[in-house]
């Protein structure tokens, strides 16, 4: 089971969700995918037993045999390529490497070469598997890392996919194979405001959902409020506790240390598994 963890903005509690849910489950793949600044590794401290380069397909523009037809220029909805002076010219930080202009030259003179976009890691904690992926200093883009982090998924009974924050193309990308998605929102109006972002891209992928709603304190919750009027299942309530937020600022795994955090995510976790098999059984018989 793929269960991918998104919220609208950075700072909700994403990734302190995932990392507990992945304790919790133990014999389970925890895949960080906020390539620009991953962190869940700083929680699992995990053993490091593989890492390998990730690279970018860059085209490469043969002037002699470009015959000016503009063809890739045409098709490249990006913008990464351009035609000035009789010559194509090659903006390397937008493409996204589709490889459509090397298709559709006539002339064949467009080839590829490999560019050095970033690394991802395969580390251990108990009977989980940690994969990290992280994008280098400079680069627009880190779908092609996003991508070979989720081609790393095993026959492990859960996969835990820490997602970007926000509704970006390296979010549909953590996204688009998911079984469930968790929404996590904070009791704000800016929070709900990107959490709504969220919600929206969920809906459009058709993916099943719940959310959870994370710093909760006594009073009015916006967060909750639109939760009730959008029809949205809430999963589980995370106090705003000083304890709590100790424990996650210093990096360590509530679940791990104490027998109440414990409690609180192996519930969470077994509601969720209950909404998927609802959510399965009501396809069946659709």
């Amino acid at each position: 089971m793929k269960i991918a963890v998104l919220s609208g903005k950075g700072g909700t509690g994403k990734t302190f969700i995932s990392v507990n849910l992945t304790y919790v489950a133990d014999n389970s793949n925890y895949i960080d995918c906020d390539v620009e600044e991953p962190n869940g590794h700083l929680y699992f401290k995990p053993e490091i037993v593989k890492r390998e380069k990730v690279y970018a397909k860059i085209p490469m523009v043969d002037k002699d045999r470009c015959s000016g037809c503009r063809r890739c220029v045409e098709f490249c909805k990006f913008n990464a390529l351009a035609y000035i002076k009789d010559n194509v010219f090659v903006f390397e930080d937008i493409c996204h490497s589709c490889g459509g202009c090397m298709l559709l030259c006539p002339e064949n003179a467009i080839t590829e070469s490999d560019k050095d976009i970033g690394e991802i890691s395969e580390g251990v904690f108990n009977n989980s598997t940690i994969y990290t992926g992280i994008l280098n200093t400079g680069e627009e883009t880190g779908v092609s890392i996003i991508k070979k982090l989720l081609n790393n998924i095993g026959d492990e009974h859960y996969t835990f996919i820490d997602c970007p924050p926000g509704s970006s193309c390296s979010v549909m990308e953590s996204v688009k194979n998911a079984d469930y998605c968790i929404l996590v929102a904070e009791p704000t109006l800016f929070g709900v405001h990107n959490f709504n972002m969220v919600y929206k891209l969920v809906k459009l992928f058709d993916i099943p959902f719940g959310a959870v709603l994370n710093k909760c304190l006594a009073g009015e919750n916006p967060a909750e409020k639109f939760c009730i009027e959008n029809n949205i299942k809430i999963l589980c309530k995370i106090p705003f506790e000083n304890e709590l937020g100790k424990l996650n600022s210093n990096a360590e795994i509530a679940s791990q240390k104490k027998e109440k955090y414990l409690s609180l995510f192996s519930s969470l976790l077994k509601t969720i598994e209950e909404e998927v098999k609802n959510e399965t059984a009501f396809d069946f018989k659709r």
